[in-house]
């Protein structure tokens, strides 16, 4: 599409980065399931390996149909490319990958999904890395935290699991200060309700398998590249400043500007990382895409209602829905998230950990899954499962303490979901 800044959300949810098959006229983007693609000649080759010519060598690095999803995603997040792989937790490490070495660290926010919080205080120390946790909410903590050896500053918009909203902002504010990019997970808002570019994030990451996708059938990820942060700066990004011995030399950003983020991406994470999307899972994503505001909708109209019934239960202590007027988030989301909060919140059960478990197990509707996102309502309970693997303190600091039990509200007629909640919580508390 041509002047696409120009279209709104929902037509470019559709048509970004699509057209119609030139080889058959297909209108629906195909699979293209194929390994290897043929070089018009042998000076085409060289330019393409020589990074002097875009096209498509290997599936690896680059697909057709895979191409499309990444268009589609960097023009509804605002970015100027995007990258996508195989599961959210390798759009985290593409992300970083380009920033950090030996010694560097990360500025992590404590309200993170469970598994990222083990990814960023374990896996990462493998490659000589490390985090950080601050709580983001304390914007003087995390300027404490930076120091001449932090590469990034990671938070959630919309935190799993508690359904927190981040000042993105000012954290922005922050970053830049320091000279270093923000990382925005946006997977709980969606570009939908909130584009972190919008609000100073550097580079976005998405785990597609949740409400890109919406339907439960496929894991993918994302990173969405801003374009701009400027990586020659300072000396701290010498990936994407310096020159790179693998290709003669050549450096990222001054060759390619802008999108310096996204060709080091494939040419050099894809490539040695080979952490790869495929073809057939990218197409179920953009089919996905294609009604992403018609279920945001709906998943913050259910969810809205449903927060709202459970706050006035006597066997609820609490719920943590920003679209709440009790949370103290509900301003903040107001002004930053102005056409909803998600469909992703948890909610305390009086009788603790035994009465949680109770619950899940009484739900009939609702579906006790490992996920979020979904067109179905999903429930599980944190403590025993995603965030399982944290300390008792680790797990309270992101929301999931032992009481407390995550629901991800899909699109379903609310009353519905009301009625299970109701029975399924009067046989957990008695």
């Amino acid at each position: 599409m041509t002047d696409a800044p120009t279209y709104g959300f929902d037509t470019l949810q559709i048509h970004a980065g699509a057209k119609p098959d030139p080889a058959t006229g297909a209108r629906q983007t195909p699979i293209y399931q194929s390994t290897a693609y043929v070089f018009r000649d042998a000076e085409h080759a060289a330019a393409l390996f020589n990074l002097q010519e875009v096209g498509f060598i290997y599936s690896r690095l680059t697909n057709p149909t895979v191409a499309v999803l990444q268009e589609r995603l960097a023009t509804l997040e605002g970015g100027v490319g995007a990258v996508c792989c195989s599961s959210g937790h390798a759009a985290q490490i593409m992300a970083l990958f380009p920033l950090m070495a030996p010694g560097c660290n990360v500025v992590a926010s404590t309200r993170l999904y469970g598994g990222t919080i083990t990814q960023f205080s374990q896996t990462i120390k493998r490659f000589g890395w490390s985090a950080k946790f601050v709580d983001t909410d304390d914007l003087d903590a995390v300027s404490a935290a930076i120091d001449e050896n932090t590469r990034a500053v990671f938070c959630e918009s919309i935190a799993n699991p508690g359904g927190y909203v981040t000042d993105i902002r000012a954290l922005a504010d922050i970053t830049d200060g320091a000279g270093i990019p923000l990382i925005v997970d946006n997977t709980s808002a969606t570009p939908y309700l909130c584009k972190p570019v919008d609000h100073g994030a550097s580079l976005v990451v998405h785990s597609t398998t949740k409400y890109l996708t919406g339907n439960g059938t496929v894991t993918g990820g994302c990173v969405v590249d801003s374009g701009n942060f400027d990586w020659s700066a300072n000396d701290k990004f010498p990936s994407l400043s310096a020159p790179e011995d693998a290709y003669h030399g050549l450096k990222f950003h001054e060759t390619f500007g802008p999108l310096a983020f996204t060709f080091h991406s494939i040419a050099i994470g894809l490539r040695d990382l080979g952490m790869t999307m495929n073809p057939q899972g990218a197409h179920y994503t953009l089919m996905g895409v294609e009604t992403l505001s018609l279920r945001m909708q709906k998943h913050c109209e259910n969810a809205e209602k449903i927060a709202a019934w459970l706050e006035n239960d006597s066997r609820v202590d609490y719920v943590t829905y920003a679209g709440l007027p009790s949370s103290p988030y509900y301003e903040r989301a107001q002004a930053c998230y102005p056409k909803g909060t998600g469909g992703l919140f948890t909610f305390a059960v009086k009788g603790g950990y035994e009465a949680c478990t109770k619950l899940v197990d009484a739900l009939e509707i609702f579906s006790h899954v490992a996920n979020l996102g979904d067109t179905r309502s999903l429930i599980i309970h944190s403590a025993s499962t995603t965030h399982r693997q944290l300390s008792p303190e680790q797990q309270e600091a992101a929301g999931a303490g032992p009481n407390v039990v995550r629901i991800s509200i899909g699109i379903e007629d609310a009353d519905d979901l009301i009625r299970d909640l109701d029975q399924a919580l009067a046989k957990a508390c008695g």
